[in-house]
């Protein structure tokens, strides 16, 4: 089971004094790094050495409100100090990475203050020093769930309180991964900012379903008037999301992560921990002994699944490689052509009684092209995943891939098969053409938005 903490919650405010000046310190550190993390330039290092000096002191001003990050505060303190006296080379915060357990105090309105030299995904890509204020969100239901049928010991499920530039993009993670360090640890957590993904969520389908005329289901219209309600339902989503990787019938290796792999397969492998998550859903809500805030939250998490695929993620980013995006048109185009999705007198309606059976039809689809690969090649594994995709989502007219087998260079190595594989391998049909410049504004406006921002 989850540790309770028996101490009272503590914390601070985004406005605290000592919280800005250490976001301060850590704005104009950033400047001077490079993107290793290190401070090559020895000119930089008087002005470097005032903002670590700067963001001690901070750091240890706030520590007495965070009781339960004490060993962590103080070993950040250490490799900053660390850092600055080996003369701003590559920052190694392995120790204070390893002492940082938010994991194991999984408690609703727990707060933690985080700082680490770190690239933030889908933010900078450089390891610059960056600060978040963080509250736990965990719900009596989600703890329910975690501490049965679906444990997931690694789950934090986060929203920010305030943060440095890092955060003001796109990121809604918060990996240890991403750290600066000498060597690489065993990993026993992962945040996800659920407000963030909660925000983006009410901001996008509220501006297409006006574009798109449709008419919302009633739990997706109270999702739209209510923020916690749309946290607690992305936790429960990211809960049985995160914990679907490395579970089932899997190719040995089904991110390949030390493999340059077509894109294409990471799509396949986020719809269906995606999909996975909905089909366990219908089952809690349908399970009349299930906690009815789980039940009823679960019945959210499908809306909460299909509207953000279609409507978000088909066309957020750019068109190279974007495996989220094709798992959008996927779904999308998989629901139209089965007869549950139609657009009609430039109208969109979704027939809710027939969906659920539609959506967990192609979860089955994905999990028996999975279940085939493990007595299958690498290579015939890769054609049949393309073959899955491709009957329901048209390719690219200048594919190679399309034109099948026989067109491929099948007799080197792998890697000339993905060289094959176009940027945009399977681009925006003629509807996501039209719908991304509509909501091309909105998509870009959700840039760095929170809970407390949205709407």
């Amino acid at each position: 089971m989850t540790e309770v903490l028996t101490t009272a919650l503590t914390g601070i405010s985004a406005t605290n004094p000592d919280w800005l000046r250490l976001k301060a310190a850590a704005a104009a550190l950033q400047p001077l790094q490079a993107q290793d993390g290190s401070i090559p330039d020895t000119a930089a290092h008087a002005a470097a050495s005032a903002s670590v000096d700067a963001i001690i002191d901070a750091v240890r001003a706030l520590a007495p409100a965070f009781p339960h990050d004490a060993a962590y505060l103080d070993a950040a303190c250490s490799d900053f100090a660390a850092w600055q006296a080996g003369g701003f080379g590559v920052p190694d915060f392995l120790s204070s990475l390893l002492a940082f357990q938010p994991q194991q105090q999984r408690r609703d309105g727990l707060q933690h203050l985080v700082i680490f030299p770190m690239y933030t995904q889908n933010g900078s890509s450089s390891r610059l020093v960056e600060a978040v204020l963080i509250e736990v969100i965990w719900p009596e239901f989600i703890a329910g769930l975690e501490g049965g049928d679906y444990s997931n010991k690694l789950f934090v499920p986060i929203r920010f309180l305030d943060f440095t530039t890092g955060y003001d993009t796109n990121s809604a993670v918060l990996f240890p991964e991403t750290v600066a360090v000498s060597e690489t640890p065993t990993f026993t957590w992962g945040a996800i900012f659920a407000d963030r993904e909660a925000a983006r969520f009410r901001r996008v389908l509220k501006a297409a379903a006006g574009i798109t005329c449709l008419d919302l289901p009633e739990g997706a219209a109270d999702m739209l008037a209510d923020q916690d309600l749309t946290e607690a339902t992305f936790v429960m989503w990211d809960l049985i999301h995160d914990r679907t990787h490395m579970r089932g019938d899997l190719p040995f290796d089904p991110f390949m992560i030390k493999q340059r792999m077509p894109f294409f397969l990471y799509s396949l492998e986020e719809l269906r921990c995606d999909l996975t998550a909905f089909r366990e859903s219908v089952r809690i809500e349908q399970d009349e002994d299930a906690d009815p805030e789980a039940r009823r939250h679960a019945k959210l998490v499908q809306y909460a699944i299909i509207f953000d695929r279609i409507f978000r993620f088909a066309i957020t980013g750019s068109r190279v490689r974007n495996y989220d995006g094709l798992g959008g048109q996927l779904l999308f185009a998989w629901l139209h052509q089965h007869h549950v999705l139609h657009w009609t007198d430039t109208r969109l309606t979704i027939d809710w009684d027939e969906v659920a059976d539609a959506v967990i039809a192609l979860g089955t689809a994905i999990d028996e092209l999975y279940w085939r690969s493990i007595d299958r090649p690498k290579t015939a594994h890769w054609l049949a995943a393309y073959e899955l995709i491709s009957a329901t989502v048209t390719p690219n007219p200048a594919s190679v891939w399309a034109k099948g087998p026989d067109a491929l260079p099948l007799s080197g190595p792998p890697r000339g098969l993905t060289d094959q594989v176009l940027d945009d391998e399977f681009p925006l049909s003629m509807f996501y053409e039209a719908l991304e410049k509509k909501m091309r504004p909105v998509i870009e406006s959700t840039a760095g938005i929170t809970g407390s921002s949205a709407l």
